[in-house]
């Protein structure tokens, strides 16, 4: 048989932290920046309802969803989409925004759609090299070329947990042309605690240039559902919904996201439990001799330059403990380093049992 011809894309798909260890029930997954405490009891509520009516279409433009992130956050209505997750947003983002042969400039160790999205299009991803593992704003301003037409960033940084302060982004959005656009992806900004930090939204909410993306799938525990949202002008949303697939968010999400931004509570406690394990690991990681960033997201950035062990070693030793770590050489191409999410404090206490037998300590 002939299979029609498609286009060659040249990219390393998206590869996920691992999530399963062959031989090991229940392994313990600190590798992919999940909630530590799961969702909010309301959202549980809602999704043990037996009265959801899932044949039916979603509401196509989320429209009670956009209401209440527009009360919670003081946004204009008209300025928000909802995506399948943020990761759907940054693909209509390129879509919209990126011919063949334009470049986008990317953090040199950053979310790795940012890259993957703008190279299906067949843009150019040039890299701006970092200092000590943060977001250099000199080093992307001496990338910017005419062919620019988008500088992807989030804030705090994944995989490095480091971040820019207020000042800093207001500087980059300065020296930057004003027709390129600047995303900052707020992924991470329910955890900050550093007084010069405020969120890309607060900071932005009433920049044309910029665009702020959101997601669920963190702080709020609904990962599984897939569900993000954006803010950017009126013309830029008004655009992205020609474009935007008519029913992308189900209605499940939709609903659950909506109570989850009720529960304060909840956030409140989750901000909490990762601001007092955090500061407990990195001291304790310390004594060990591996390096991490400050604390600021819901995980660090595992130095073993001056450790015992190498990340390697320790990676699989902590495996065959049924403790899963995210390998930063895979696709970030950052040596001898590993991510570890802040997880329950069950999941917590197991991690640091477990180093201490690997350090005999």
């Amino acid at each position: 048989m002939t299979i029609p011809r498609f286009k060659t894309i040249k990219i390393d798909s998206y590869k996920p932290g691992k999530s399963n260890i062959e031989n090991i029930r229940n392994p313990i997954k600190l590798s992919a920046n999940e909630s530590a405490l799961g969702v909010s009891p309301k959202v549980r509520r809602i999704l043990s309802r037996t009265d959801l009516n899932i044949s039916k279409y979603p509401d196509g433009k989320s429209k009670k969803l956009r209401k209440k992130i527009a009360t919670k956050f003081n946004c204009d209505l008209n300025k928000i989409i909802c995506g399948s997750g943020s990761d759907e947003i940054i693909q209509m983002i390129c879509q919209l925004y990126l011919n063949k042969n334009d470049e986008v400039i990317v953090p040199e160790y950053s979310f790795l759609m940012y890259r993957i999205y703008a190279k299906v299009i067949g843009a150019k991803v040039i890299f701006a090299k970092e200092k000590k593992f943060k977001i250099s704003i000199d080093e992307i301003i001496k990338k910017v070329s005419k062919k620019t037409k988008i500088v992807f960033m989030a804030n705090p940084n994944n995989p490095t947990g480091t971040y820019l302060s207020k000042l800093e982004l207001l500087h980059l959005r300065k020296k930057l042309n004003k027709k390129i656009l600047l995303v900052v992806d707020d992924a991470y900004f329910e955890y900050m605690q550093k007084s010069d930090y405020e969120s890309g939204l607060d900071i932005f909410k009433k920049k044309e240039n910029v665009f702020i993306l959101r997601t669920f799938s963190k702080i709020y525990g609904l990962a599984a559902l897939r569900i993000g949202w954006g803010h950017g002008s009126k013309k830029i949303i008004n655009a992205m919904n020609k474009i935007k697939p008519p029913f992308n968010v189900n209605q499940t999400a939709q609903i659950a996201a909506s109570e989850a931004l009720r529960d304060r509570n909840f956030i409140k406690r989750s901000v909490k439990h990762n601001l007092v394990w955090a500061n407990k690991i990195k001291n304790f990681l310390k004594k060990l001799n591996i390096l991490t960033n400050e604390v600021s997201a819901n995980f660090f950035l595992l130095n073993f330059d001056k450790s015992k062990f190498s990340a390697k070693y320790v990676f699989k030793k902590l495996e065959l403990r049924g403790i899963i770590l995210r390998s930063t050489e895979e696709g970030y191409n950052i040596k001898n380093k590993l991510r570890l999410t802040i997880g329950s404090a069950r999941e917590n206490i197991k991690f640091m049992n477990v180093m201490k037998k690997i350090f005999n300590k």
